[in-house]
């Protein structure tokens, strides 16, 4: 999976002359938290979020009139409470890389690029999303969690055992189990019926965590 195929494209944007006021409004109206910040030259230049907006107004223990704050927040422009250190990604980069970057540099999303060009915006409410069709969150079926030992043909084995008792997987996500030495696989099973599913595990070593039809 690409960061092309999962990523918002033609995202809203703002000019770095933009009002504070008029940005702030924009992503309450599009229920977004943050905006790419174009240049005259319509260059990606900055992005700016509603954290740094808020920040950017009064606080509620000004003396000053709400008139005197419409009035200086009417002038202050994006450009000056945006972030100029830009953290972005290549459309053509896989998805675990824009999860990596989010997660290491504690940000919620990445303007996109390709071939100098900001072609959308991948946001972690995509990652998310993308996280829910590796699951298989809303498809039907069983829901079967194992762990089991972490070497080769053990998966092999366990999708092997579901097609030979007549089951389709429709999801797949592995994760790390206590140790390195083990790993948790979660499933979305049709065709099978659920009681099947233990007995069938426990053949292969494989310890039923969980097992469900949601």
């Amino acid at each position: 999976m690409l960061v092309k195929q999962r990523m918002s494209p033609h995202p809203f944007t703002v000019s770095v002359d933009t009002p504070v006021t008029e940005a702030l409004s924009l992503m309450r109206q599009k229920h977004i938290r943050r905006l790419p910040v174009m240049n005259k030259k319509g260059r990606l230049a900055g992005i700016v979020s509603e954290k740094d907006l808020l920040y950017a107004s009064p606080s509620p223990a000004t003396s000053l009139s709400v008139y005197e704050v419409g009035y200086l927040l009417s002038k202050l422009k994006v450009k000056e409470v945006m972030s100029h250190d830009l953290i972005t990604i290549a459309s053509n980069a896989p998805i675990e890389e824009a999860a990596c970057i989010m997660v290491d540099n504690k940000i919620g999303g990445l303007p996109v690029l390709e071939e100098g060009k900001m072609v959308g915006i991948i946001t972690e409410t995509d990652i998310f999303k993308t996280m829910l069709e590796m699951l298989g969150a809303r498809e039907s079926g069983v829901r079967l969690t194992v762990e089991a030992r972490d070497k080769p043909g053990v998966l092999s084995l366990i999708t092997g055992k579901i097609a030979e008792l007549g089951g389709d997987i429709v999801a797949l996500g592995t994760f790390y189990g206590d140790d390195r030495t083990h790993s948790v696989i979660t499933l979305k099973v049709r065709g099978v019926d659920q009681a099947t599913l233990p007995p069938a595990m426990e053949e292969l070593d494989a310890k039923v965590l969980d097992i469900r039809t949601p």
